[in-house]
């Protein structure tokens, strides 16, 4: 009983964690239309879709059609995997597992050992086949053209914000979240029927029954799954969760003296309730950080977010070790050995973060934190620069009172100023397609841009242009670039986006493009985040060999 306690919170709080990041790790920034850029552009964007068009269609285009196609598929299965993992947390609730054994026994009671099987696996399938039908319904209700927008969008990032606080409150016992009793009662009364039908309509009752406690999960399985964009996100997502809930009802069938082995049901449910409610505030946090980024209010920086996971992570391990208690806690006479170590690891991660405050990169966690660029006080970046020679800069670029140049190198974040600049310096460019909300973005200049090899390529080998792909600041009319359709490109964001869309036939970031300033042909096959820097350093010599 114990080893299994222990493996479920410990495999509950490593994978609620994973979570967060998996199902961030491959999100998308894209806020992205696939249109041309107005023909009244400057001369210097059209000879780049031109000579681009003309010149590298064939040889380059063609050999990046399978880029953002590996990149969803590994979305998918992070998304498939996150569902898992909260489906197995699910069945930690107060409100399902009490019912495993209850519904059990249903099929195995005076049955056949086949047939109650063959009865629990019919019964597992329409569990799967509800919630697989709710993430349908997500993507129909948004169509794919608002998912691809969600990760970014400010108006449904500080709503999704306050829904996982909402969710965060609900677990920690503030209130429960509960569906109208009728349709419990309307549901439960069609599973007394018989064969395929009463089974379905059991499946239907479990779901509405336990809304209370796997609403939080599956909300915010949803809002992660809508936000990377990708068209069967929340399908996948649901199908994830809803395996992970079926499975153990149709072995536990097959099994059913296995089902002795389970701990008793008690006080520690409640508790596993509480750590899924402070993950949940935690997790809340990254919602409101993509906001501030995007729309650049500047006050929810890299200090603040941690300073708010230090206390968040903090109290969670104070609650593991029963110095803090909720109204709906049991009392805890004794402190048992799983929750001891699942309390040491907290605080452990909580000590690994302080360090955070005076500019540590915590890479570890680096994708999920707001910019380093962000860190008021930050020794890490003065002390990782001593000793390299530092990028040149000639002076104030465009745009730069609103973007920050990671590790004080001297980027451009205008195309067309860019590409001046490297003709001018007869260097060869790395365009970086980035975004505010992008994780991979931020782990590879946190991870792979500080190595001494690649630091030396970028400042002075290369002219360096980051494109954010998502930021919301409003043109200047000038800069404003009208569609053959007819529509506005108003913002940064969907200039850049539109101009990775259409040139380069992506839509992921990061995406690195080497490019020759003078004929503005691709030098090496555009590439997206790769954590070796053996392969980045390989990247960015093909490059300069090419141009040299």
């Amino acid at each position: 009983m114990i080893s299994f306690k222990k493996i479920c919170l410990g495999l509950l709080f490593i994978c609620a964690i994973s979570l967060n990041g998996y199902a961030q790790d491959s999100a998308g920034t894209d806020d992205l239309t696939f249109t041309e850029i107005k023909p009244e552009a400057s001369d210097s964007t059209i000879k780049a879709t031109d000579t681009i068009v003309k010149t590298a269609a064939v040889s380059t285009t063609v050999k990046q059609t399978p880029a953002p196609q590996k990149e969803e598929h590994k979305t998918l299965w992070g998304i498939f995997i996150a569902g898992f993992i909260g489906g197995l947390a699910a069945l930690l609730m107060p409100c399902i597992f009490p019912m495993l054994p209850l519904t059990v026994s249903f099929f195995t009671k005076g049955s056949e050992k086949g047939k109650a099987f063959q009865r629990a696996a019919l019964y597992g399938f329409f569990i799967i086949l509800i919630y697989v039908v709710l993430g349908l319904l997500v993507t129909v209700i948004f169509g794919a053209d608002a998912l691809n927008s969600l990760s970014t969008n400010g108006i449904f990032n500080f709503f999704f914000f306050l829904l996982l606080v909402a969710f965060a409150a609900s677990f920690l016992g503030a209130f429960e979240i509960t569906l109208p009793s009728s349709w419990v009662n309307k549901m439960d009364a069609n599973s007394d029927k018989g064969g395929m039908a009463g089974l379905f309509f059991m499946a239907g009752t479990l779901a509405l029954v336990s809304f209370s406690c796997t609403g939080p999960i599956i909300g915010t399985l949803l809002v992660q799954a809508a936000t990377t964009g990708a068209l069967l996100g929340p399908a996948i997502g649901m199908f994830g969760f809803s395996l992970a809930l079926a499975i153990p009802f149709a072995l536990f069938a097959l099994f059913p003296s296995a089902m002795n082995k389970l701990p008793k049901s008690g006080g520690w449910l409640n508790s596993v309730k509480v750590v899924l409610g402070f993950l949940e505030l935690a997790f809340a946090l990254k919602f409101l950080s993509n906001v501030d980024l995007a729309y650049h209010w500047e006050w929810f920086d890299r200090e603040i977010f941690l300073s708010l996971w230090i206390v968040i992570f903090g109290m969670m391990g104070i609650y593991l070790l029963g110095k803090l208690k909720f109204s709906h806690d049991s009392p805890l006479a004794f402190i048992s050995v799983p929750r001891l170590f699942l309390a040491t690891i907290v605080l452990a991660f909580t000590i690994y973060l302080i360090p955070g405050m005076w500019g540590a990169p915590l890479r570890s966690i680096s994708a999920f934190l707001p910019p380093q660029e962000t860190q008021d006080f930050d020794l890490y970046t003065t002390s990782l620069l001593a000793g390299k020679q530092a990028a040149t800069n000639d002076g104030p670029h465009k745009y730069a009172d609103k973007f920050h140049a990671p590790l004080k190198l001297n980027v451009y974040f205008d195309y067309d100023e860019g590409m001046a600049a490297a003709k001018k310096l007869n260097k060869p460019v790395m365009i970086d397609f980035t975004g505010h909300a992008c994780v991979n973005c931020r782990k590879m200049e946190a991870n792979v841009w500080p190595d001494q090899d690649v630091y030396k390529m970028l400042s002075n080998d290369y002219v360096l242009i980051q494109l954010y792909v998502d930021d919301k600041t409003e043109l200047a009319p000038a800069d404003v670039t009208v569609t053959p359709e007819g529509r506005k490109l108003t913002t940064i964001g969907k200039k850049w986006s539109d101009l990775q869309a259409r040139k380069f036939q992506s839509n992921s970031q990061p995406f690195y493009v080497l490019l020759d300033p003078k004929t503005e042909t691709i030098l090496a096959p555009p590439q997206g985040a790769d954590y070796e820097i053996a392969n980045y350093k390989k990247f960015l010599v093909s490059g300069l060999n090419a141009f040299h």
